[in-house]
């Protein structure tokens, strides 16, 4: 089979005077790794320069306050606000455009999102005064989180109502900005106007109610907009590219901007001379699920129609981003809908995505699983990390680098931790052996794969990896101490997974009653424990036949079977609401289940980031799953579950299955054995606690390095 080809992805393209080597962009993040004074040091600088490294065509240096440290909205925000700041920037540009790269910078003023403005007492910018919406943001953070989370240490927030004078200040404070990042040697300057930041703030009528020249209409309303662009314009002269980022829609927020507000604003940031248009969105900010449902999607090419519309009405060039593929990017460049694809998130995950692409290797590309892990961490007033790359803002550290002694690294446990060890083993030039006792590679990671699709990429790409090399990979083979010595192990690495059979409640040896190992063993169509033989002979055998066959072992034909059947009767009742538990709800809902959720912990969706667990919450709501918190004295009964609330209501839940997804912990019991034999074993992923797949990944990383 031919190589897929990017021809379109791969062409040169132009924004005003800057050319670039491909239609790849990466897109303006806040990632939080400037200094404290806001100028770009030496993390920074090897995190960008990795990307340019990478292959993309632009690197756009995110959120650069034109008035720092007032308007700032996180910590660790990169700033062009004084004279001092262009040293760190030139340094940057000059790492960036090293690797044949463009570099930009995002001009940025927080307004009614500066955070930073507000935590240290200083009144937020706004065009008039917010109206206050209460939502579901705040419920979705754990206790832990709320601790750190900037949201919950607000108190007292102020607002300045900007006056004309404060308009002027803000113009030139941009125009400055530009003429700063002109003397760093940048090639182009992003205008933010989205994503409820000042600018934005005076484009959309649900936050814009002046009743001057800068309110009303839109073209009023783009005023501001139209003059900043004027003026950084002026402040960049005429070798430097200059654009805008603005939203063509508000998801949900009553009275906010649509798109035909939006065309009218790409129209009027043309005349002024914006040089192209990067199309985002919005959201009405206090429900919590739409944060992955506007500017970072969860949903597949959320706003390329609205893309595609802003490209018909203007005639510069239009950049689109939003959880697109690249093929699909592919067609849509060719169909003429956008010229440029900007990405944010697969990027995090692997910076040599475009060089890959332009080789025609899309499969050797390690998948982002859109955890979001990156963004979520923002939210808890960290800096960006990335979930399946622990490289990923850490780019100073020699992850890896040749083995000054290369030895013979036998991993135990087939499973993502497994896989990663070995492949970074590899990479640094050990002997690498790895041993696992299934008949296949990929362990919980399989299974994870069944209920939440993005970790099946995930899984190809390990396993990929890792069949590429010389890897001497033996299946269905038990590990034991013996062993290891007989093929001369140097370093021992244990990846055996977590024990998942912790959990006893009154009842769970009943057959309706099924834990993680047992729904682990009966979806991929593997033997049940001994004494564990749950459900009825019929499904038990389907299981085993499905393995026969193999289907068990691709992910996506089981999650296609299980669509017209399943082992499952309709009513079932889920302990634990946790990562596990809510990816089952989620699963079995959406096959026609009626779902009961219970747990003893007040709070639910422990294991997944903030924004995906706002995200999945409200999808379960969506389809009617149940949520009971807080209940203790839990029993099972043959068909029913019984349990008794914090105020001391008895409650009981009919029941044809019982699926407990609570229960796991590390599992050290064979590292346990080897240190009792003389080893020294590293444990990695959920065998040292249940990590999850950043857990995996970062600790298998992090042993490996240090091998």
């Amino acid at each position: 089979m031919a190589a897929p080809r990017f021809d379109y992805l791969s062409a040169r393209g132009r924004i005003g005077p800057m050319t670039l080597r491909n239609r790849m962009l990466l897109t303006a993040m806040g990632a939080g790794l400037a200094e404290a004074d806001g100028t770009c040091g030496e993390r920074l600088r090897a995190f960008h320069s990795r990307q340019a490294e990478g292959g993309i065509g632009l690197v756009t240096l995110g959120v650069v306050g034109v008035g720092w440290p007032i308007g700032s909205n996180m910590k660790g925000q990169p700033a062009l606000s004084e004279d001092g700041h262009i040293a760190g920037l030139a340094l940057l540009a000059r790492d960036v455009q090293a690797h044949g790269a463009r570099f930009a910078v995002q001009l940025h003023f927080g307004g009614l999102v500066a955070m930073e403005d507000m935590l240290a007492g200083r009144p937020a910018w706004t065009p008039s005064l917010p109206v206050i919406i209460d939502g579901d943001m705040m419920a979705g953070f754990l206790e832990e989180e709320a601790a750190v989370a900037p949201f919950f240490q607000l108190r007292d927030v102020r607002y300045k109502v900007m006056t004309r004078e404060d308009i002027a200040e803000l113009v030139a404070m941009f125009g400055a900005a530009a003429r700063r990042a002109r003397a760093a040697g940048v090639d182009g300057i992003e205008i933010h106007a989205g994503h409820g930041y000042i600018i934005s703030s005076f484009l959309s009528p649900a936050t814009n109610r002046r009743e001057d020249e800068y309110g009303g209409s839109v073209e009023n309303r783009s005023r501001l907009l139209v003059e900043i662009i004027r003026a950084v314009r002026e402040g960049a002269g005429g070798d430097i590219a200059v654009w805008c980022k603005i939203d063509t829609e508000e998801y949900e927020r009553e009275g906010g901007i649509r798109l035909h507000h939006a065309l009218e604003t790409a129209r009027l940031a043309e005349a002024a001379g914006a040089q192209a248009i990067t199309v985002t969105a919005n959201h009405e900010t206090s429900r919590g699920a739409l944060h992955s449902g506007s500017h970072t999607p969860h949903e597949p090419g959320l706003n390329i129609s609205k893309a595609a519309a802003i490209k018909a009405a203007v005639s510069v060039p239009v950049i689109v981003s939003g959880r697109i593929e690249p093929a699909n990017a592919e067609g849509i460049i060719a169909r003429g809908e956008a010229d440029f694809l900007a990405m944010g998130r697969k990027i995090l995950a692997d910076p040599d995505l475009p060089a890959k692409l332009a080789k025609g290797d899309p499969e050797s590309i390690l998948p982002c699983i859109y955890c979001y892990t990156c963004i979520s961490a923002i939210y808890l007033g960290d800096s960006v990390r990335c979930a399946v790359n622990p490289e990923t803002a850490f780019e100073q550290a020699a992850w890896l680098e040749p083995a000054p002694c290369p030895k013979h690294v036998v991993v135990v446990g087939g499973g993502p931790a497994g896989l990663e060890a070995a492949r970074r083993s590899r990479l640094r030039g050990h002997k690498v052996t790895l041993i696992e006792r299934a008949a296949v590679l990929g362990g919980t990671l399989r299974f994870a794969s069944i209920a939440y699709d993005p970790n099946e990429h995930l899984l190809e790409w390990l396993i990929r990896e890792v069949e590429t090399t010389d890897i001497d990979v033996r299946l269905n083979t038990e590990a034991t101490v013996e062993m290891l010595r007989s093929i001369g192990a140097d370093e021992v690495v244990v990846a055996s997974g977590a024990r998942r059979d912790l959990c006893r409640l009154p009842g769970d040896d009943l057959p309706h009653v099924l834990n993680g190992d047992d729904l682990r063993r009966l979806m991929l169509g593997e033997a049940p424990a001994p004494g564990r033989k749950k459900l009825g002979w019929s499904a038990r055998a389907a299981a085993r036949l499905a393995s026969a066959t193999g289907a068990t072992t691709v992910p996506s034909v089981v999650r296609a079977a299980t669509k017209s059947w399943m082992p499952f009767g309709q009513e079932i009742v889920i302990v634990g609401g946790d990562l596990v538990g809510l990816e089952l709800a989620e699963f079995l809902a959406h096959r026609g289940r009626h779902v009961t959720i219970i747990d003893q912990a007040a709070k639910f969706g422990r294991g997944l980031q903030i924004v995906r667990r706002w995200r999945i919450l409200d999808d379960l709501k969506d389809a009617g799953v149940r949520f009971f918190p807080s209940v203790y004295d839990i029993e099972i009964s043959k068909d029913a579950v019984r349990a008794v609330s914090a105020e001391g209501n008895k409650l009981e839940w009919q029941a044809n299955h019982v699926l407990i997804a609570k229960g796991a912990d590390g599992d050290d019991r064979f590292a346990q054995q080897l240190r009792a034999s003389g080893f020294s074993p590293h444990i990695i992923g959920d065998a040292a606690g249940v990590g999850f797949v950043e857990g995996a990944m970062r600790s298998a990383a992090t042993v490996a390095r240090a091998l």
